[in-house]
């Protein structure tokens, strides 16, 4: 019964460790450190996905914004004087797909600005 429960296991890291290298792939031991690194190596890249991003968001945001003559920053402060609420995702997708739209939201900014 243990060696089945033990087979058990073995074969679960395993099917983790397929397309790993060498004896990573092969044998319980090497393959099962592989996995935990491999995991955890994968927890702090769905961390890192948000952080990544969000800094294009703001690179588009600020790009879209120096066309309209405002820096990130102001354009920012603006929208938040004009209480125009809206993340960073919106805000750069109008900034790509509706740039007309975007120029009434930098130009609200800037009236709250001035």
């Amino acid at each position: 019964m243990l060696r089945a429960l033990a087979k058990k296991k073995h074969n679960r890291v395993l099917k983790l460790a397929k397309g790993f290298r060498g004896a990573r792939s092969k044998q319980y031991r090497t393959a099962k450190q592989a996995v935990m690194r491999a995991l955890t190596a994968s927890f702090a890249g769905r961390r890192q996905k948000k952080r990544d991003f969000r800094k294009l968001w703001i690179v588009r945001i600020n790009a879209a914004a120096r066309m309209n003559d405002l820096s990130y920053s102001k354009l920012m402060y603006g929208l938040k004087l004009a209480n125009i609420d809206i993340n960073r995702k919106m805000l750069s997708e109008i900034a790509i797909a509706d740039p007309e739209g975007f120029k009434s939201l930098a130009d609200a900014a800037k009236a709250k600005l001035a």
